[in-house]
């Protein structure tokens, strides 16, 4: 028997229409969830609209013995996302879980990639994120519980031509960081999903086309539904899921040079840059009053 379970539990998944959202969809409904998949049904690029993509995996869950609702609202407006929560607590009686999938992608460098296209992936990503967590928040406080999975991406590394889609999965780090501050008092638990799947917005190819079974969507969406899960023990932290492995990302400080006899020079900032840079002692802070007071406790010593 499957122990973790989600019998009884509500959740919503944000373009879980196609590729990694309809995988998490589809494990949260097996594992006894009622699912409401919400997508708008555009294309990678954010263009247009179908209801089709929403439904069929809706339908496709209800086939095989599971619960779930199509929703096609755009959660990067404020009405959109509290339509959707609200037609999830009308349905359900109440939400518990939170998937925040929904995204586009404009591949363009810089200074190509101009303040539309950079517009465009913030709207899905960071507000399309905050306006549907924002709108569940209440539901969430009210019965002391929720887990909300935000979707950031290793492309915050850095590519060449993915400028605005690294600015908007960073800027979710941001956001939920935050928002498990606010949520430690009411049993909300927020943390990301860095997901490694071939998918319509992971370019095409020949190359895609022979990882597709080694990198397929399913392989991301166990971590996700661990997250979901009421045994979650961890907020605020970032996961890495797909082709069989699953690992921790993290951001650490290192512990740094102190300098007090002085005012420092940018000589001094020279001769000390290894001491700067070494990782050999980081430490990982909580939020930013932790990391305030690891900072400045040289301070307090004397």
């Amino acid at each position: 028997m499957n122990k973790h379970r989600f019998d009884g539990r509500v959740a919503v998944v944000t373009g879980g229409g196609r590729g990694i959202g309809r995988a998490h969809a589809l494990l949260l409904a097996n594992r006894g969830a009622s699912v409401v998949v919400n997508d708008l049904g555009g294309s990678m690029e954010g263009v247009g609209t179908d209801a089709e993509p929403a439904s069929a995996a809706a339908a496709e869950i209800v086939a095989a013995g599971g619960v779930a609702i199509a929703d096609n609202s755009d959660i990067a407006t404020v009405a959109g996302a509290e339509a959707l929560v609200d037609a999830a607590v009308e349905q359900f009686g109440r939400l518990d879980i939170v998937i925040n999938n929904a995204g586009i992608v404009r591949w363009a460098g810089f200074p190509e990639a101009d303040a539309d296209n950079l517009e465009r992936h913030l709207a899905v990503h960071v507000a399309g994120s905050f306006n549907t967590t924002r709108a569940a928040w209440t539901h969430m406080v009210e019965q002391g519980y929720g887990r909300v999975v935000m979707t950031t991406s290793t492309g915050m590394f850095g590519l060449p031509n993915n400028l605005s889609y690294a600015t908007a999965k960073a800027a979710v780090i941001g956001l939920t960081r935050s928002l498990t501050t606010a949520g430690a008092a009411h049993g909300i638990k927020v943390n990301l999903i860095a997901p490694a799947a071939v998918t319509r917005m992971a370019g095409g190819g020949a190359r895609s086309a022979e990882m597709s079974a080694e990198m397929a969507p399913e392989l991301v969406a166990p971590m996700v539904a661990f997250l979901a899960h009421e045994a979650c023990p961890v907020s605020g932290e970032i996961y890495a899921a797909g082709a069989g492995r699953f690992a921790r990302i993290f951001i650490a400080s290192t512990v740094g040079y102190v300098h007090l006899e002085r005012q420092a020079t940018i000589e001094d900032v020279a001769r000390n840059w290894a001491t700067i840079n070494d990782e050999s002692g980081y430490y990982l802070p909580a939020d930013l009053t932790a990391w305030s007071a690891a900072f400045t406790a040289h301070l307090r010593s004397g």
